[in-house]
């Protein structure tokens, strides 16, 4: 056997070549070799043997809402990688908004990172922010080891980070284009979102009407064609509207470098299913109805949409009011993301290696995170081992979130992870963690 510290061992092991019987050798917090189920295990190695329990690559979530520093009651860094370790997840790249001050200069990229540095469970990365009057900051924040650049089109529900217009969408675009940088952006058009009708109140279905679709496509066909003149990288960010999914398709064949991810939340819950007056079901773009979702899984299916990350977007629970147009718009995810994936993946018919592909293997890829993602040799040794039979009833008692509001209170979900593992090291096992382990990550050339 290669060099080993550590050998993990399962009958059924997620690698990029498939699912298999394998013993994975670990040193120095890397894989070092896969190897056949039965390799004998060297002198001074440690065996943890997982029987039929699956070992996955720890999940990578691209779309994680922290609010530290400044909004640490609506979640915080101590909390929010708890909770993704708890589920599976070991890496995750923070939004730059929600917290005070926001990710918008390289000033507050190093508040960040100080907040976060002793509270960090898990292995976390930056993304910056693009405002209307901040282009003369990206390339800087680009140069410190953020993944890429948050921009919203129509208003963000915070007022320190404003929306670009078209003109300032182009002007910061063609800056992150200089660099070769990548702008992800929140598709939807304020225009249509205007002229929607806005009558506020319990009603699901008013809520719905004032987020129509045609705001989500419009976005994303100006995005398209703002991303083929510039030549430059773009990712749509938590598409809900099936209708732009001939739009994302039709650009990816003509060569524009545009991915598009969705979320655990649009893929597992109906517009049909929503009670008047449940703002935990609240988020933007809205959840939409069946026939959208049926769509959506196809385009996972197909390619259109790369990757699936949870958007993670808490707040505390008296923002979360029976009244749909002054609610806080954001659902908690974190800690229930692999299992409600994988227990609609499986009645669809898909496998784990799907799940792992949407989850970790493409969301690493899109931030250029060549070491995490995947058991191979080289790779980090940061994996989730997964009983993918059991199920489990949430309790919103049992999250670690700091606010345990939760859309999918009572639903009975399959996939308990049994522990989490990162570099190496066990770091949650059946709920207790160790001391936080995690590193702050920035993008490599």
């Amino acid at each position: 056997m290669s060099e080993a510290e550590l050998v993990l061992r399962s009958t059924r092991v997620i690698t990029p070549e498939g699912s298999r019987p394998a013993a994975v050798a670990v040193a120095a917090g890397r894989i070092t070799a896969v190897l056949p189920y039965d390799a004998p295990v060297p002198e001074g190695a440690r065996l943890e043997d997982f029987g039929d329990d699956v070992l996955l690559p720890g999940l990578v979530d691209t779309h994680v809402h922290v609010n530290d520093p400044g909004r640490t009651h609506w979640e915080g860094f101590w909390t929010a990688t708890r909770a993704a370790a708890a589920g599976g997840i070991t890496t995750l790249v923070d939004m730059p908004l929600n917290s005070l001050p926001p990710t918008t200069t390289v000033d507050h990229l190093r508040v960040k990172r100080e907040v976060a540095a002793d509270k960090a469970h898990i292995d976390i990365g930056f993304w910056g922010g693009a405002l209307p009057d901040n282009v003369k900051d990206l390339r800087p924040l680009h140069e410190s080891g953020v993944f890429g650049f948050k921009a919203f089109l129509s208003p963000s529900g915070v007022d320190e980070f404003p929306h670009l217009d078209q003109d300032r969408l182009a002007r910061s675009l063609a800056e992150i284009a200089g660099f070769d940088g990548l702008l992800i952006v929140h598709a939807e058009d304020p225009h249509h979102l205007d002229a929607a009708p806005q009558r506020g109140g319990p009603r699901y279905a008013d809520f719905l009407a004032s987020r129509p679709r045609d705001a989500e496509d419009t976005a994303i066909a100006n995005l398209v064609a703002q991303a083929k003149r510039l030549h430059a990288r773009v990712h749509v960010l938590h598409l809900s509207s099936s209708d732009a999914l001939p739009l994302i398709a039709a650009a990816k064949a003509e060569g524009v470098r545009i991915t598009a991810e969705t979320c655990p939340h649009y893929l597992t819950l109906t517009a049909e299913e929503v009670p008047d007056g449940a703002s935990e079901f609240k988020c933007c773009p809205p959840i939409r109805e069946s026939a959208n979702q049926d769509l959506l899984w196809q385009a996972l299916a197909d390619g259109t949409i790369d990757c699936v990350v949870t958007d993670h977007s808490p707040s505390t629970a008296d923002l979360k009011t029976d009244d749909f147009a002054t609610a806080w718009g954001g659902i908690s995810g974190l800690q229930l993301s692999l299992a409600a994936v994988w227990t609609e993946a499986r009645r669809r018919g898909h496998g784990l290696e799907d799940v792992v592909r949407w989850m970790s293997a493409r969301t690493a890829a899109l931030v250029g995170l060549s070491h995490k993602g995947a058991i191979e040799a080289g790779r980090d040794a940061d994996f989730a081992v997964l009983a993918p039979d059991e199920t489990f009833t949430v309790d919103p008692a049992a999250l670690q979130h700091r606010n345990r509001v939760t859309a999918y209170a009572g639903k009975t979900l399959y996939g308990v992870v049994k522990s989490t593992w990162l570099r190496g090291e066990r770091i949650v096992s059946d709920g207790e963690f160790t001391e936080p382990k995690g590193r702050l990550l920035t993008r490599t050339p």
